[in-house]
């Protein structure tokens, strides 16, 4: 059984993790919750209090979490606060090197930079980051042309908020196969993906 992985804190955008939270649950749930499993997790476990003031119960903390199969991490504003944090920073790196891919959604990106994954490499980030990206990683290559970009063969980086669902069906097409990618798109009405068969 793989596992995903959701990183959940304070301020995260909402969209950056529901959007994936969805594509990856839908795919789960239409092959019986026998493929993988999501998860979302805090840095103690606690409830946290999403941009706009959704409240959400994380699943675990993250000392919990050993190792993952994937891991996405959405931004916010609160992201600035988890790039100010060397626990969590050295905790999440750990979770990276593991994984088979690590996907940022928005600012998330500036974990990514941050811990030095994106220099020398392609990234996407929301519009209104790329000034800060280009001072957190200043070797990087920022691509805000596309709507996501891989930095390699295990870091994936998406644009802005609604970005992260296309990042998402691409991962789950690569991962999973595309038939589930299309019957998870058709599921969603999701026809942003579609058009492109």
């Amino acid at each position: 059984m793989k596992t995903v992985g959701i990183y959940l804190f304070d301020e995260v955008e909402v969209l950056d993790f529901a959007g994936p939270f969805e594509v990856f649950s839908v795919a789960s749930q239409l092959r019986n919750y026998e493929s993988h499993r999501v998860l979302t997790f805090s840095d103690e476990g606690q409830t946290i209090h999403a941009v706009n003031g959704l409240s959400v119960n994380p699943d675990q903390s993250l000392e919990q979490i050993e190792t993952l199969d994937f891991l996405v991490i959405p931004g916010g504003q609160g992201s600035n606060e988890v790039i100010k944090k060397p626990a969590v920073l050295q905790k999440l790196d750990q979770l990276i090197q593991s994984a088979e891919w690590t996907m940022s959604v928005c600012s998330g990106s500036r974990v990514l930079g941050v811990l030095g994954h994106l220099d020398h490499k392609a990234y996407c980030s929301h519009h209104s980051v790329y000034s800060n990206m280009t001072e957190i990683v200043p070797s990087g290559d920022p691509r805000p042309d596309l709507r996501f970009v891989p930095a390699d063969e295990k870091i994936y980086t998406a644009a802005g908020i609604s970005a992260g669902i296309d990042l998402s069906f691409f991962l789950l097409e690569q991962t999973w196969g595309i038939e589930l990618a299309i019957e998870t798109a058709e599921y969603m009405e999701y026809l942003p993906y579609l058009s492109k068969e």
